[in-house]
């Protein structure tokens, strides 16, 4: 989902209030996992003490690995005024980006700075103490304003280059509510909720719900961020009652044909990319839960929700407002401090849901024929024995022709048989020129593809 954000004037009142840092009694569990619960107080009294050790310095770029040391940074960075920098990726080539706009940032992490250092050390790195600080607390909950700006977050860069979007902390309160309205029958009463989640916090996905919902909302997060289905299961079994899953269909598919049994779940989120409706059915089938999709963006956090395996529209959170645009669609909703554009075309319904169209980008025009760039990646992804693809229309060449270029992850298939099944199921118009066989996407941790590591892959090959 792409979004440009608008010129209005601001929506919220101007009157600037203060909440809570976090929500809950002091008991209650904030992190789970390795055998460790951490209570709100325990968290409270850290990132306090944290707080204090930092540098004075107006940004800080979080790269912590694990999420329990990720969410003390950031509540540590919040409490010392700081904006938190949320690079598209963990790269140092993206940490040099974000810092090229932000010189007075520093970084900090839960490790050594030595996997960032390709060719210069990286500077202003602070590496968290362990064990993490432990401050004296009095019992008071701090404070943050309302308009703080907290975070900025970037977009991964599928779509170009990655763009800067600035978070106050009214902004995720509001966004945190709709949040948590739009899971509530999928959490326990009386109880609180345990999640546990594959995709990294730096991701605006991540940070609500892995970050944001600790803080906020009153559930308590795995501390681990697990990858391969082994960890996923093992992550899961650490819960006391049965978690929510928050993932990507990267990560789901990967569950679903692992064969890998997985404790019970109160639920599976996915987000980050379209969820096939074929592998939200086989996970539900798979794992006896529901599978629900969440619909957002880096720009306007999560919009929607829907159970994929058995509806195709929308239903919006609550207090957000769809209106459909020539090329788009715009946003109004209580935690936007101005109206979001996205490029997504949407069909409002008379119950108020909504059913995806596409983008204005996706259409193609190839010698006088249309189709979908989307629709015909359903289609390359269909054939039997393809595991992954990506298609994209390239740049103008010489002629003024954007020709459609695709990479494939097919072990078991050749070129030839790729195309020839494709000539079944698309216009000829449409091949993609060229078409080359790969070992892997270039995938970012979300499961996305920026736009620019896939031009290199299609002029290079596979690795």
């Amino acid at each position: 989902m792409s979004a440009v954000i608008e010129t209005h004037p601001r929506q919220q009142a101007a009157v600037v209030q203060s909440s809570p840092l976090a929500a809950g009694a002091p008991a209650r569990p904030v992190a789970f996992g390795g055998g460790r619960t951490v209570a709100l107080a325990d968290f409270v009294a850290q990132a306090t003490a944290l707080a204090a050790l930092l540098p004075d310095r107006p940004y800080a770029v979080n790269l912590c690995e694990h999420r329990y040391a990720f969410l003390v940074a950031f509540a540590a960075a919040t409490l010392r005024g700081q904006t938190t920098l949320l690079p598209p990726s963990r790269t140092r080539a993206a940490i040099d980006e974000v810092r090229i706009h932000h010189p007075d940032s520093y970084c900090l992490g839960d490790s050594d700075a030595t996997g960032y250092e390709t060719i210069a050390p990286l500077p202003q790195y602070l590496r968290l103490p362990d064990p993490l600080p432990r401050g004296d607390r009095d019992g008071t909950m701090p404070l943050v304003a309302g308009d703080a700006a907290v975070a900025i977050g970037y977009t991964s860069g599928s779509t170009g280059a990655p763009k800067a979007n600035h978070k106050t902390w009214r902004s995720f309160v509001a966004s945190t509510a709709q949040n948590i309205a739009a899971l509530a029958d999928l959490l326990p009463d009386g109880a609180t909720a345990h999640i546990v989640a594959t995709v990294p916090p730096q991701h605006m996905y991540g940070m609500e719900m892995s970050v944001l919902l600790p803080l906020v909302g009153g559930v308590a997060v795995h501390d681990a961020r697990p990858f391969f289905p082994v960890d996923i299961a093992a992550a899961l079994a650490d819960a006391p009652l049965p978690p929510l899953l928050v993932t990507t269909p990267v990560h789901l598919r990967a569950l679903v044909e692992s064969g890998i049994t997985l404790p019970p779940l109160a639920g599976i989120v996915a987000s980050t990319a379209a969820l096939p409706v074929e592998l939200a059915v086989a996970a539900e089938a798979r794992f006896g839960c529901e599978v629900r999709e969440m619909f957002g963006s880096t720009e306007t956090c999560i919009l929607a929700r829907r159970r994929t395996a058995c509806e195709e529209e929308w239903t919006l959170l609550p207090g957000v407002e769809l209106h459909p645009q020539p090329d788009g669609t715009l946003v109004h909703a209580a935690h936007l401090a101005a109206p979001v554009a996205l490029a997504d075309i949407v069909e409002l319904r008379p119950d108020g849901r909504f059913r995806l169209c596409g983008r204005q980008s996706d259409l193609l025009e190839i010698a006088g024929k249309r189709a979908s760039l989307g629709d015909l990646t359903r289609r390359l992804l269909a054939i039997p024995g393809v595991r992954d693809a990506a298609l994209l229309q390239l740049d103008p060449d010489a002629f003024g022709v954007r020709r459609l270029a695709a990479a494939v992850v097919a072990p078991e298939l050749d070129e030839t048989a790729i195309q020839a099944a494709l000539r079944q199921a698309i216009d000829p118009v449409f091949l993609p020129r060229p078409l080359r066989l790969v070992t892997a996407l270039p995938r970012n941790e979300t499961g996305k593809l920026p736009r620019e590591a896939l031009l290199a892959l299609l002029q290079h090959g596979g690795p």
